[in-house]
């Protein structure tokens, strides 16, 4: 298999983005963002999925943290479906249910080419540290609209908002890191009977 890596620059009157990864990592991370918590759920999906990242974002964070939080999604979207190839050999598909004391969350991913988010998740307060909430669903849906995957987030139990975003972070990438697994079964075959994604 080549080597899986990508960097996406995107520039806009709102925000200025670099995002570099490679499937193929150890797990290695960083991230300057100007927004702690995404960074630190952002870090266990490298963690998690064994993929290094690496993103600095500079944003209109004076207003709030709606354009970069999107933005980025959009940006680590368009990088992982640089990275990935033609899809030849994969596994495509991945899952994993992850939890953290009380919370329960299940991710599953297809490597689809057809972006559709399905999420289902219902934080009990607003704000996590200075972190909005609703931002978690911009991130998904930029990423998702970029990568090309098909993503069911499903928060299954949970009391603690922490507990239950780590949870979704952490399950995204062991999904992810199923998903862009090679199957030594397929290799050098596409994973779909239409014979193309």
């Amino acid at each position: 298999m080549t080597q899986r890596i990508a960097t996406i620059e995107r520039n806009t009157l709102e925000t200025q983005i670099t995002c570099s990864i490679n499937l193929d990592g150890t797990g290695f991370a960083t991230f300057v963002t100007g927004v702690p918590f995404l960074d630190h759920m952002l870090d266990q999906v490298a963690r998690h999925g064994l993929i290094d990242i690496d993103i600095n974002a500079k944003g209109d964070l004076e207003i709030d943290a709606h354009h970069t939080v999107e933005d980025i999604g959009i940006t680590l979207g368009q990088a992982f479906a640089k990275a990935i190839g033609d899809k030849k050999g994969l596994c495509r598909y991945g899952h994993s249910y992850v939890p953290l004391d009380e919370a329960l969350s299940r991710v599953v991913i297809d490597f689809s080419g057809r972006p559709g988010l399905f999420y289902e998740v219902n934080f009990p307060k607003a704000i996590i540290g200075r972190f909005d909430v609703d931002l978690f669903r911009e991130f998904f849906q930029g990423f998702v609209n970029h990568a090309g995957v098909t993503l069911h987030i499903d928060n299954l139990k949970g009391a603690n908002a922490h507990h239950i975003a780590e949870t979704i972070f952490k399950a995204l990438g062991r999904a992810i890191r199923m998903a862009v697994s090679a199957d030594p079964r397929m290799a050098g075959i596409m994973p779909s009977t239409k014979g193309s994604l």
